[in-house]
């Protein structure tokens, strides 16, 4: 049975730390952190510069590792896997959100998106499909042959977010993604990722902003490397009918 069926956490951490440096110089960016959220869940980790955010987000994307503790990604404990496995699970299991969008200048949208699938060796016509799709949920059907220098900071990050969701992971990350746009562009991304989570979609998101932090349905505080506060602002929905994320299409996302 996969963890998948057998409702086990998308992410547990137990009395995670992380310290940087030794002696007097060293750094407790993490002191003890314990987290778990379940599938379908869309949670805000939110703290201050300096907080421990940032670090607690690239142990959760295998980015980094702990210094104690334990993370278990579907049930996975990331400290037993080699160099190869971590690879595998950044590809396959955890989709990732920038705030600088990170997108190729050179490559259409739809070629943007395809990466991941390029580099887990999918076919080409079966890389295309899935990127057209996941460019429709994300209500960017029309943009497929655009490059990023023709999109609006809107489009760019929407754009990044269907690049996460193409291979269908457990997981995504959003690390600030609201961090370079202006107020209506907010609107939407932020919108994309509500609606992504009722399809199915677990989201971790990382911000500094009370205002996005809102839209989750649970808000996490971080404050000196310590979770502080825990809130549920909305109940996790059941699962959906499963038409096939992520080209199941958002409905009113801003063309």
């Amino acid at each position: 049975m996969t963890s998948v069926e057998s409702g086990v956490p998308v992410l547990r951490l137990w009395r995670v730390t992380k310290t940087y440096g030794e002696g007097a110089s060293a750094v407790q960016a993490l002191r003890g952190i314990s987290l778990v959220v379940h599938r379908r869940d869309y949670v805000a980790v939110m703290g201050a510069s300096g907080s421990g955010k940032s670090t607690l987000m690239s142990i959760l994307g295998c980015l980094d590792v702990p210094t104690s503790g334990r993370y278990l990604l579907d049930g996975i404990d990331v400290e037993a896997l080699d160099d190869d496995e971590i690879a595998e699970i950044r590809n396959r299991r955890i989709g990732f959100v920038f705030q600088s969008f990170n997108l190729l200048p050179q490559l259409t949208a739809v070629q943007n998106v395809e990466l991941p699938l390029t580099y887990a060796g999918v076919r080409r016509a079966e890389r295309r499909r899935r990127a057209e799709n996941a460019l429709a949920a994300v209500g960017l059907a029309h943009r497929l042959h655009h490059r990023p220098a023709t999109m609006s900071g809107g489009e760019r990050q929407r754009v990044a977010v269907a690049r996460a969701i193409v291979a269908e992971p457990s997981l995504v990350l959003a690390d600030e993604p609201t961090g370079n746009l202006d107020s209506s562009a907010t609107a939407e991304v932020l919108d994309v990722f509500a609606q992504l989570n009722e399809v199915g979609r677990t989201i971790v998101l990382i911000t500094h902003e009370a205002d996005v932090a809102r839209h989750a349905k649970r808000i996490v505080r971080i404050r000196d490397g310590r979770i502080v506060d825990d809130v549920r602002l909305a109940p996790i929905e059941a699962a959906p009918p499963r038409p096939g994320l992520p080209g199941h299409q958002v409905s009113g996302a801003a063309p």
